[in-house]
């Protein structure tokens, strides 16, 4: 690992196997980049990258719930379920004849913690009990 530090903080560069290098770049190739444009190609890759995540000994957390179900270590993120149920609270309220221009901005206010210990169990990791304790889900 080489390291320097600039006016915005420290740069760490880690030297990757070039076999993983390559295999993490068809992945984005193939299946992250087309989210930018369709909002699919993520879907289809979440087994591919916690895959390759577990294969490289790598603990993965991220913000989707659905990676957690996919095979990451730890997801934490928003609850679309929430988010979906407070979307259709305002839409009742609009179609009720609320002025949308006065009604207030929301933002998320449930997160969910989701825990994989398959993954952790894989990768050697042993969970706190206390991080257990708090987690939405526990996937077994």
């Amino acid at each position: 690992m080489t390291s320097h530090t600039t006016a915005m903080g420290s740069i760490h560069r880690v030297a990757v196997p070039r076999p993983v290098r390559l295999e993490w770049l068809r992945v984005t190739a193939a299946y992250l980049l087309p989210t930018l444009a369709t909002g699919v190609g993520c879907w289809l890759a979440l087994a591919t990258v916690a895959r390759l995540a577990i294969e490289q000994r790598l603990a993965s957390v991220t913000n989707l719930r659905e990676f957690a179900n996919a095979g990451a270590l730890m997801t934490y993120g928003v609850s679309f379920a929430e988010i979906h149920r407070r979307s259709a609270i305002y839409s009742d309220k609009i179609i009720k004849g609320a002025n949308p221009a006065e009604m207030p901005v929301e933002q998320p206010t449930k997160f969910d913690l989701v825990i994989n210990l398959t993954t952790a169990k894989a990768l050697g990791l042993t969970v706190p009990p206390t991080l257990l304790a708090r987690a939405d889900e526990v996937i077994e």
